[in-house]
């Protein structure tokens, strides 16, 4: 027993030796190193923590687009055929907007309609670089797509453009003469380590607006080039962006001539800007694709914001046949900008400064004159249109006379009607007063005077009806006014119904008989000839855009939901002239010869029920 406790004794003796050496090296490690030695482990544990926070940071990134298009010349905050400021969006607008938008991962991408209007023609075919095309040099845009307006002025003008241009230009489904692209049908870009993929087509419908400027080029299906571009790039991108001048919906009932046939065939895309149709869409979803637009003239910027996550899986880059970590899009989202809100670049001001003098001297240039009197003779506010109540026999009850223009035909709704017919060989044609103070007196006409006729910058359109659609057309129109009360005889106005939807008409002949409720206004509807208009009549209408695009195409406004609407049968008609009052200017000087007479054909009046059954008597 005594042998076996000596040998479990060596074993603890070993123990306490062992023990009293550690406390004598921690009794002999406290001293002021110690300190120092702890501060650095708590570095070291703190720094090794940041570079888990700062991976953690590196598998999140976002990526910022900012998407202008149809800016239609808007280089400085002028409109120079109204010879006069316009800030409702400009180029030199845009630069201070982008300035407060743009971050270090922002790519800048435009959708065409760039060197048209305004003016902008005038630029065309010198050796300088057109404004347009030097703003955006100076805004580094990284990509710009041709639009169909750019095809008004001949292949050789987009090929300058695109020389002149210091960003990548794109459009995919358009060939020269030779049988060569006019430019690439996509590139790559790179931003924050994350690929962005940028496909760029046009409308197919430039074959149609511009066949003699694309004599012996090709254009091919949007669709179809864009399946084979998907394809090639497969695996070397993270982002797919479409940038596209082409609308939602189809034209002419044409395939794939709308993004939404694109997008229901390629639900690779992530983001869609679309574009050409001037209609503001903040975001909206197709098949699962973040789909843009913008207003014209640059009165909005898009702002696309993508967030992705670092993807596992090993992709090929798009340069290279090394293989690389990807990235997954995890969201998405969208806002529109309102240019209006910010002032013009003063830096991007002085750039512009030549174009905009010369601009502004061309908008004094004389194109004609006016003969024998004012448009709407002076002095010819109707003693029986008063505004407001319908009490217009009290002179106490606020009412003031308006113009003459919006109660009785002139020679100057006459000659817009005119004009849009004659561009768009339209068997009707409806117009609205664009000021109230609208007039064109006698003598010379500047270019810019042509806004004293037509003030707005829209566009024409021809559009295919029935007898039946244009008479609740007209009948809408005349919501503008008030029912007579009996014994009335005066015009009462509705102040609730803009003066810019109540439309005049052309190319028929009929009366507006306020003693009837709306609806039921429009009465002796005939052809020139005299013949009724009948329900089953078809026939092309020439209207404005607006009207086309917030009234005619529409549901729920002039026509109800499930009921046929006009078809549309031409956008911007001579857009390679310009909008409604280019056309007034060319019609003056080239088709008239520069000197206009007033002609009023007196096709419409506004009767009341005893002028209505006394005309009814007469006939």
């Amino acid at each position: 027993m005594k042998k076996r406790s000596a040998v479990i004794a060596i074993p603890a003796i070993i123990s306490a030796v062992i023990l009293a050496v550690i406390l004598i090296f921690i009794s002999y490690a406290r001293g002021p190193g110690r300190e120092a030695a702890g501060k650095a482990s708590s570095d070291t544990q703190s720094q090794a923590h940041a570079a888990e926070e700062s991976v953690e940071e590196q598998e999140t990134r976002t990526v910022r687009i900012i998407a202008t298009s149809d800016l239609h010349g808007k280089f400085c905050p002028w409109d120079y055929a109204l010879n006069a400021e316009s800030t409702s969006g400009s180029m030199a607008q845009l630069a201070t907007a982008i300035a407060k938008y743009r971050t270090e991962d922002t790519i800048l991408v435009d959708a065409g309609d760039t060197i048209q209007a305004n003016s902008a023609e005038i630029f065309l075919g010198s050796e300088d670089v057109h404004p347009m095309i030097l703003a955006m040099n100076a805004l580094k845009y990284d990509v710009w797509v041709t639009g169909n307006h750019e095809y008004n002025f001949g292949i050789d003008t987009i090929k300058k453009t695109i020389a002149d241009l210091n960003c990548k230009a794109l459009t995919g489904n358009v060939y020269d003469r030779d049988g060569n692209p006019i430019a690439d049908g996509y590139t790559i870009l790179e931003q924050n380590g994350v690929r962005i993929a940028v496909i760029g087509m046009v409308t197919p419908n430039i074959a149609r607006w511009d066949a003699s400027n694309l004599q012996g080029c090709s254009v091919t299906d949007p669709l179809e080039e864009t399946r084979k571009i998907i394809e090639s790039i497969r695996g070397k991108y993270d982002v797919l962006v479409g940038v596209f001048h082409m609308g939602i919906e189809n034209e002419y009932g044409l395939a794939n001539s709308g993004v939404r046939d694109v997008l229901t065939k390629c639900p690779e895309f992530d983001v869609m800007v679309s574009s050409h149709e001037h209609t503001l869409i903040p975001s909206m979803d197709i098949n699962g694709v973040l789909v843009v637009q913008n207003k014209f003239q640059a009165q909005t910027m898009s702002v696309i914001d993508l967030t992705l996550e670092k993807d596992s899986r090993n992709v090929k880059s798009a340069d290279t046949d090394r293989s690389s970590e990807g990235w997954k899009l995890t969201s998405k989202s969208a806002e529109s900008v309102t240019v209006a809100d910010y002032e013009a670049d003063p830096a991007m001001m002085e750039l512009l400064a030549k174009y905009d003098a010369r601009a502004r001297e061309d908008a004094e240039e004389v194109i004609g004159r006016l003969e024998g009197g004012s448009l709407v003779p002076e002095g010819t506010e109707s003693e029986d249109a008063e505004r407001g109540s319908s009490d217009s026999n009290n002179p106490e009850n606020g009412s003031e006379p308006i113009p003459a223009a919006l109660t009785q035909d002139t020679a100057l709704i006459d000659l817009i009607n005119i004009v849009q017919m004659h561009y768009t060989g339209a068997a009707v044609s409806a117009s609205a007063l664009s000021g109230e103070g609208t007039n064109l007196k006698p003598g010379d006409i500047r270019k810019c005077d042509t806004a004293q006729i037509y003030k707005f910058s829209n566009t024409l359109y021809k559009l295919h009806m029935n007898g039946a659609q244009l008479k609740k057309y007209m009948e809408w129109s005349t919501g503008y006014f008030k029912t007579a009360e009996p014994g009335d005889t005066a015009v009462s106005i509705n102040e609730d119904f803009p003066t810019y939807n109540y439309y005049m008409f052309a190319g028929v002949n009929y009366d507006v008989n306020l003693s009837r409720e709306q609806g039921s206004r429009i009465e002796n509807l005939t052809w020139p000839d005299g013949t009724p208009v009948r329900d089953e009549d078809e026939f092309d209408i020439a209207v404005n855009n607006y009207c086309a695009n917030s009234q005619l195409l529409v549901p729920g406004v002039i026509y109800e939901d499930g009921e046929q609407l006009p078809v549309l049968m031409e956008m911007d008609v001579h857009g390679e002239i310009g909008g409604i009052r280019e056309l007034i200017l060319d019609y003056i000087r080239n088709v008239k010869g520069g000197v206009i007479h007033p002609e009023c054909d007196q096709n419409w009046k506004i009767v009341h029920t005893s002028e209505r059954d006394a005309n009814d008597n007469a006939r």
